[in-house]
């Protein structure tokens, strides 16, 4: 009988799948090496076994111990598995930009997740490198993994991932293109390659807001290529000992929004259901097509599964809010479609200031019409409410008439969007729209930057 002992023993031998018409500008073979069809559905269970074998062989952890761990999820899960299977807790720091699917997952089989923010440098205290290192100070029997410069994630895919390319390939790969984070994969990989063929190029996939390309052209760390970025899996603020920047070709960077706009691409037009990295690689790919020619044989590996990102990149409401969603906004109607059923906040001539100001406060907006009983005469301004209120301390209890600007200009549903950008000025911060029943919505500066695409 032909069986597999225990779950592990499924890891590897991922197939290659053609791409074709997300691809077809690329005059090149270009292959995927699908890692979803591994148990956990990424590439990273490969190195998650490798990392604890090599960890027990020389006693780092014991039987019984606790396995602790910064993941951005796909890590945490093949540990998981083998955690399961080899009888060991698991703790997993995550940071609060991952989905919510990796760590409902996680939590699924087991692991106890805690969960940091994003937003931070690594050596904070409340990073998630600076928690996991000080979780395994105080959890006793515990071994902290350290995926960044545990070597062992490099070696598994020196190992396994390279041989299997290099043999499906039957050693015509030419090039080998991979999203990088701690480095494991295209180190691993590149290293093999490369001893097989030192001609093979190897190309790293990078985001806005990560240090890789920079450092690799000019070799210097600038800690203002750092910021927060919403791309998961790739890019780093550190420098990961598993990344041999000798071994990599080049590094191209792409956006937060084409990540994920070619994430969704790959499953409409491929039919293969991936995750937010592999839309960064394929859009990556794209942008180096000068340098592929007809005979080559492009790789490019494609980390986890879609199925952890249905509540982001597969959303059109989060990639919408975003400004990710590709939808064509023409007319004031597109602008506001998503929430022209809100009430309109207004304030009447009457009134005080502190309720215009309240009113802000509560609906959290900075401009609001004024109205009497013949229809709209003015509007407020946060702004000029603050200006007011420095000038005049008791300004709060005046009422509205005596502090109001103009009026914002009024537009019908089907006014082109550039006429309505044009009424926006200095004075003038909002536009109104005419629903044509009798109502009107407001369009702001936010709602106008919010449609650019």
């Amino acid at each position: 009988m032909d069986f597999s002992k225990n779950i592990l023993e499924t890891i590897g031998n991922t197939p290659l799948v053609k791409l074709n018409k997300i691809v077809a500008e690329i005059d090149a073979l270009v292959l995927a090496k699908v890692e979803t069809f591994n148990p956990g559905n990424s590439v990273k269970d490969r190195m998650a076994v490798k990392m604890i074998e090599d960890a027990e062989a020389d006693g780092r952890l014991k039987p019984g111990g606790t396995i602790i761990e910064g993941t951005s999820g796909n890590t945490g899960m093949g540990l998981a598995l083998v955690a399961i299977i080899k009888g060991y807790k698991l703790i997993c720091v995550m940071s609060d930009k991952q989905s919510k699917e990796k760590m409902d997952i996680l939590r699924a089989v087991g692991a106890k997740v805690v969960v940091c923010p994003t937003d931070v440098e690594p050596t904070d205290p409340r990073s998630y490198y600076s928690v996991s290192k000080r979780l395994a100070s105080e959890t006793p029997n515990s071994w902290y993994v350290n995926q960044y410069d545990n070597m062992s994630n490099a070696l598994a895919h020196y190992e396994q991932t390279g041989p299997e390319i290099w043999k499906q390939t039957e050693g015509k790969i030419t090039h080998f293109v991979v999203g990088v984070g701690t480095g494991g994969t295209i180190s691993g990989v590149g290293k093999y390659l490369k001893e097989q063929n030192p001609n093979i190029k190897i190309w790293g996939i990078d985001t806005y807001g990560s240090v890789f390309k920079k450092y690799h052209e000019t070799g210097i760390f600038d800690e203002n290529e750092i910021y927060s970025y919403i791309t998961e899996g790739i890019g780093e603020d550190i420098l990961p000992k598993n990344v041999d920047f000798s071994l990599i070709d080049g590094f191209t960077k792409v956006t937060d929004k084409d990540a994920a706009v070619y994430t969704r691409k790959i499953a409409l037009e491929e039919a293969i259901f991936v995750g937010n990295s592999a839309g960064a690689c394929i859009k990556g790919l794209l942008q180096l097509k000068e340098h592929f020619k007809p005979d080559d044989v492009v790789v490019v590996l494609f980390h986890d599964s879609g199925s952890r990102y249905v509540g982001k990149m597969f959303n059109d409401d989060w990639m919408r809010e975003r400004g990710f969603l590709e939808e064509n906004v023409t007319k004031a109607e597109d602008v506001i479609k998503d929430h022209i059923d809100k009430q309109l906040i207004v304030v009447r001539t009457e009134e005080l200031v502190s309720h215009a100001i309240e009113r802000m406060r509560k609906y959290k907006i900075s401009q609001i019409p004024v109205v009497d009983i013949n229809g709209f005469v003015g509007s407020v301004d946060e702004t000029d409410l603050f200006r007011s209120y420095v000038a005049d301390k008791n300004v709060a209890e005046k009422p509205i008439k005596e502090v109001m600007g103009k009026p914002f200009p009024i537009v019908k549903l089907g006014t082109p969007i550039e006429e309505v950008s044009k009424l926006f000025t200095k004075e003038n911060d909002a536009v109104l729209v005419d629903l044509g029943n009798g109502s009107h919505h407001i369009i702001t500066k936010y709602d106008i930057i919010g449609s650019i695409k």
